[in-house]
């Protein structure tokens, strides 16, 4: 069974992410904890939208009809809908307003129901496995907090190189790229992560040019996009905004160049740089003046 959800079709072209079939499971998972077995599409429909736009790409439209009618060829979902339903021109599913008009839900398929409720473990394994795959792990907390899911502890099984923390740290000298945050606990560097600028789910490497020592403030604004980093100047998305800490956090380094690695090898590699601001970054960038 979970192999099955490891082994989910999910959409490529090129390097660009699609998390919208990872991003239904987590939601169904918790309706199904919530103790809610089926979902309309009229349910599904904006709930998705808002994860997409949190936590996906940047994209013109988000289309949650894709994964809620494609994840049934997966074998891990079942869609119930009446015969007959029109179209969209030139594809194989139905057009956006069918879904919404008619008697349109769908539910984990039966056998994976089954599972599901003979191994109560079982719902927060799949969770875990598609966190793992999918989202770095800064964004994990938010994401089960946003689809209501609560994880029982797990064994992880991700290879990563345990010693790519210290090796960015020490490019930076052991402070946030961003704002020179450097507090320590006795000698230990604490609050203070390294982040991926192409996030690991996305095939990137343990290397300190696709590294960057943010404190976990920027850290989790960057893995969210409110801010991106081209040509080492910082760039804060003109959809970030706020009261209370938005100009002293962010908008007081917006335009400004980051603190520079300590050897010219371990500087941001440019192709890591643009995947950000193409797959993560929210927005555009605000005016500079």
């Amino acid at each position: 069974m979970l192999e099955r959800f490891d082994d989910l079709s999910i959409w490529k072209q090129g390097d660009q992410r699609a998390p919208h079939k990872p991003l239904l499971i987590l939601y169904a998972l918790g309706r199904w904890q919530a103790g809610q077995k089926e979902v309309t599409f009229r349910q599904v429909e904006p709930d998705l939208t808002a994860l997409l736009r949190e936590f996906g790409p940047p994209r013109k439209s988000d289309h949650p009809e894709q994964p809620f009618w494609r994840l049934q060829r997966d074998g891990v979902w079942t869609v119930h809908a009446p015969p007959g339903l029109a179209l969209k021109t030139g594809d194989d599913i139905p057009r956006i307003g069918e879904l919404r008009s008619h008697d349109v839900r769908a539910e984990f398929a039966p056998d994976v129901q089954a599972a599901l409720s003979s191994d109560p473990s079982l719902a927060a394994s799949i969770a875990s496995r598609i966190l793992e795959r999918h989202f770095p792990e800064s964004l994990h907390p938010d994401i089960l907090n946003a689809v209501g899911l609560t994880l029982e502890t797990v064994s992880s099984k991700r290879k990563r190189d345990p010693a790519f923390r210290q090796r960015v740290l020490k490019a930076y000298e052991y402070r946030c790229a961003v704002c020179g945050f450097d507090v320590r606990l006795g000698t230990v560097s604490i609050a203070l992560d390294a982040a991926h600028i192409r996030w690991h789910q996305a095939g990137g490497p343990e290397s300190e040019d696709n590294g960057l020592a943010l404190c976990v403030l920027h850290h989790k604004t960057f893995d969210l996009g409110a801010f991106t980093i081209r040509e080492g100047v910082l760039l804060v998305s003109d959809q970030a905004n706020g009261t209370a800490g938005f100009q002293e956090a962010l908008l007081a380094y917006h335009g400004k160049p980051i603190r520079d690695a300590q050897h010219p090898h371990w500087r941001p590699d440019p192709k890591h740089l643009e995947w950000h601001g193409r797959e993560v970054f929210k927005g555009g960038a605000r005016h500079r003046e």
